[in-house]
């Protein structure tokens, strides 16, 4: 007796089943947005995130105001540790009544900040850059603040204090424009 031959086994190709495809996804966790709505198209994308489409995003003229503000940082920095009696004078248009400790520390620590702004220069991260940002916003706002109580207190206006005021509200202001760009996500075509 002779054997039939059986025909031949019809395979099923998930590749191109539609269906099979959408929930293998769904159980992967890819393919849908993420909270921050970003689509992973593979979970090795989720896991390992991607800063590739940050580039594009990032606002025009960004990195030359964080290495503009880098600069003036370091250069007022260096300019309040070495000359701190000259930079009072310069400012307040008066001969310094306080020691030049103080004057000294604050450089320090606009010293600190130049750091983290140069550290900002080079990173790719967005939270960095953010916090770079917001870190030069609340110093700009800050001593905008300790200035004018300042003059308050000396009952005197001179021009550089004046010039010195305005410039704090121009860098408060493009600081926090580069900020709020930055974190606006892109609006979907």
């Amino acid at each position: 007796m002779a054997a039939k031959p059986h025909p031949p086994l019809m395979k099923k190709h998930s590749q191109t089943d539609l269906v099979s495809r959408l929930k293998t996804r769904k159980i992967l966790g890819v393919g849908g947005e993420d909270d921050d709505g970003e689509v992973h198209r593979s979970k090795i994308s989720q896991m390992l995130g991607n800063e590739i489409k940050f580039a594009v995003r990032e606002p025009m003229g960004l990195r030359l105001w964080i290495l503009f503000s880098a600069v003036v940082f370091t250069v007022m920095a260096l300019m309040a540790l070495a000359f701190p009696s000259q930079l009072y004078e310069v400012v307040f248009d008066q001969e310094q009544t306080a020691t030049s400790v103080s004057i000294r520390l604050y450089g320090g620590a606009i010293l600190s900040l130049s750091l983290i702004l140069w550290n900002g220069l080079y990173t790719a991260e967005k939270v960095i850059i953010q916090w770079t940002l917001l870190s030069e916003a609340c110093y700009f706002a800050i001593q905008f603040l300790v200035t004018s109580v300042t003059l308050v207190e000396l009952g005197s206006l001179p021009n550089a204090a004046i010039l010195l005021l305005l410039s704090r509200v121009f860098f408060l202001t493009v600081t926090l424009t580069y900020y709020y760009h930055l974190g606006r996500r892109p609006k979907k075509i």
